[in-house]
């Protein structure tokens, strides 16, 4: 599995990629190189720069309170799992409008049956 991230203008975007077995570094490279304009980004979450030389026990503290409030799990992991709810969602709505579109197409067929039985009165 790689993940990909995109940071731009504050926002960052996530992209899940899976290569299998085990790749080697030329490889992800070539990966990069080849492929990288036609990975599909999901959608944005606001992404922070923090600074890194800080006191470690007031970054500990902070971290726990960023992982009860905003719950486990990195920037590029909530990304990729509001990409994964959003094509849920899309998937829900394509069912539902084929059900729909496939009760219509029946409901014409059974008209059209109706309609052949009282054709000669």
């Amino acid at each position: 599995m790689g993940v990909f991230e995109r940071i731009s203008d504050g926002k960052m975007t996530a992209c899940k990629v899976t290569f299998g077995a085990e790749p080697k570094e030329f490889e992800v490279y070539e990966f990069i190189l080849q492929k990288y304009g036609g990975l599909r980004f999901g959608p944005a979450v606001a992404a922070v720069v923090k600074e890194t030389a800080r006191n470690p026990k007031r970054m500990q503290r902070e971290a726990r309170r960023e992982t009860e409030t905003a719950g486990i799990g990195t920037k590029s992991q909530q990304a990729l799992k509001l990409q994964q709810e959003q094509g849920k969602l899309e998937r829900r709505q394509k069912s539902r409008r084929e059900r729909e579109e496939e009760r219509e197409r029946q409901f014409e067929l059974k008209q059209q049956k109706r309609k052949e039985k009282h054709r000669g009165r």
